[in-house]
Order: structure tokens, then C-alpha cells, then sequence
């Protein structure tokens, strides 16, 4: 199964800031069993972002985006998410906000959504680093299966 993670920041396109949660969920991810390939790093912005995820769609079984989903004018992760998907995946972004809210009081700032463009599945998590790795932590156990039930592979989670 093939991971990509896309970081949305306009400090870290233009290199004035290192991307840590970036190569934080790609770790996570390796660790989980996907194929992570090279981190993209692209500006805030509808225009950017959707025609990023418009071009992995179909390249990789899922993307994850990390930044844009908080209150800024920037923050646009999630418009842009959701003029690619075909359907939302609610289940997720409810789950990391429901779960990083006993741990972080500024996680009910997130609007991350999650769902699916043709058979990729798209999830937004913050941009900070802690943001991201316990919202992934979250949603991880159920990562393989989804993408696995989306590329028509599915192993029963059940036995």
C-alpha cells in the first residue's frame, strides 16, 4: 500500500521553516506497513492544494496532509480537500478531533476532513508535529483496512 504525506506551509515551501511533522508522519506510516514516498512540501492555499491531491489521486492509495486545517485566512487544507473527493470519510476527522481533545485543548480548532477520491483516501491532520502524530495515532489501526477495502484487497480484521 502506498503512502504519500503532503505538507501545507508557506514558511516550509519557501524553506525559512524545517517540515517536522511531514517526516513525523512518514515514519508513522513506514512503521504501519505503507510505502512512503518522498514528502511534498507546497504553500497554503486552495489553488495549491487541490492541484496537488488532483495529481497524486490514483498515484498512491492514500495521502496525508499535515497544516492549513487550523482558524488563519491560509488555512484552506480542507476547501481544497474537499473539491477533489468524491465522497467524505466523516468517521476519521471526528475521530482525531474527539480523541486530541482530552490531550490538547486546541484540537477542537481543527477542521480537518477525510475522504475518498477514487480509490485514494485522503486524510487532513494539523501541521504541528504532536498535532499530527496523535491525530494519525488515532486513525492508524484503521488506515490499512480502509485503503485496503478502497484498492478491492481486503483482509478480515475480524479473526
Amino acid at each position: 500500500m502506498r503512502a504519500t504525506v503532503v505538507t501545507v506551509s508557506d514558511r516550509a515551501s519557501r524553506g525559512v521553516y524545517t517540515d517536522v511533522s511531514g517526516p513525523a508522519c512518514k515514519v508513522m506510516l513506514a512503521e504501519a506497513g505503507f510505502t512512503v514516498g518522498d514528502i511534498v512540501v507546497i504553500p497554503d492555499g486552495i489553488d495549491s492544494v487541490r492541484a496537488t491531491l488532483a495529481g497524486l489521486v490514483g498515484a498512491t492509495d492514500l495521502i496525508v496532509t499535515t497544516g492549513g486545517t487550523g482558524l488563519s485566512p491560509r488555512d484552506l487544507t480542507p476547501e481544497a480537500t474537499r473539491l477533489v473527493i468524491d465522497r467524505e470519510a466523516p468517521g476519521f476527522a471526528e475521530a482525531m478531533r474527539a480523541a486530541t481533545l482530552g490531550k490538547n485543548v486546541y484540537g477542537m480548532l481543527s477542521r480537518s476532513v477525510s475522504g475518498i477520491a477514487g480509490r485514494t483516501l485522503i486524510i487532513n491532520v494539523p501541521g504541528s508535529e504532536k498535532g499530527a502524530t496523535e491525530s494519525l495515532e488515532v486513525v492508524m489501526g484503521a488506515l490499512q483496512h480502509a485503503v485496503e477495502l478502497l484498492i478491492g484487497h481486503p483482509t478480515d480484521h475480524n479473526t
